[in-house]
């Protein structure tokens, strides 16, 4: 009988949490408008995500990525994900999105009550990651709100267990090295630029997520050499970023069971 390899699990920083090297992302779950995908797609039913969510479970995968601003994203896995501790939960705060269009809020009392909520819709009663999801002004969030600080308190307050930000800028990603425990940066070979953040974090011992690793799905096998075999444009993608030294996990959304098991046999490879 074959055993389908599993997914290894790194230290995610000094966090003291262990994670798989590929996570699940869920935007797709939730939420199908105001999305940079390349294709339209229909929101999968209860079935789709349960199954979805077995299979990654099977293959070794215990790290999934939601957000508030996810469409309903959090309701779902609250409703349909199954043994929670075997799960680590990273979810967001600061951005809103309703009524087609995004709303950011970084206040101390925002802040606060968005956690607050991800628990209730989540059913669980602590979040194991929660990143501040930037609107772009990564500096003015760490240096003129209590964003951070925030989750600093709901980490005394044990309602979560590290925190970070998902950032859009160099030096934004640099100072959330210095003021927090994870950074989520965008790395893929057609954007590199945060490459500098990752190794300031892997000297300093912090966690590294790395978002976009496709191109939110935009990765296309670009054959340049018609002697040559095909690329395959996820494995190129996964090999290139866990060629990094520092890269805890990439995380990656999916739909559809084929394209989550060519992501995972992909990521084994990659990382191993």
């Amino acid at each position: 009988m074959n055993v389908s390899p599993l997914l290894p699990k790194r230290p995610l920083g000094s966090t003291g949490i262990d994670v798989s090297c590929l996570g699940l992302g869920t935007v797709k779950f939730g939420r199908n408008e105001g999305v940079k995908y390349p294709t339209d797609f229909a929101l999968p039913d209860d079935r789709s995500v349960q199954n979805i969510l077995q299979q990654c479970a099977e293959r070794g995968m215990n790290l999934i990525d939601t957000a508030p601003a996810y469409g309903n994203s959090e309701k779902r896995l609250g409703h349909l994900l199954e043994n929670r501790q075997q799960w680590v939960i990273c979810s967001k705060v600061g951005e809103e999105f309703d009524k087609g269009a995004s709303h950011f809020n970084f206040s101390a009392k925002h802040t606060r009550k968005s956690i607050e909520r991800s628990l209730k819709r989540l059913r669980t009663d602590y979040l194991d990651i929660v990143l501040v999801h930037s609107d772009g002004s990564d500096e003015a969030i760490i240096h003129h709100s209590n964003c951070l600080e925030t989750l600093q308190r709901a980490r005394e307050d044990g309602l979560i267990r590290a925190y970070g930000m998902s950032t859009k800028t160099v030096a934004g990603g640099l100072l959330t090295v210095v003021h927090a425990d994870i950074v989520m940066v965008t790395l893929n070979p057609g954007a590199t630029d945060d490459r500098v953040v990752i190794e300031a974090a892997h000297k300093q011992g912090k966690g590294v997520l790395i978002k976009k690793a496709l191109n939110s799905g935009h990765v296309l096998a670009a054959q340049t050499d018609a002697t040559q075999p095909p690329q395959d444009p996820v494995q190129n993608s996964l090999d290139f970023i866990f060629a990094n030294a520092g890269v805890t996990s990439v995380i990656i959304g999916s739909i559809t069971p084929k394209h989550l098991q060519h992501n995972i046999d992909c990521a084994i490879r990659a990382a191993t």
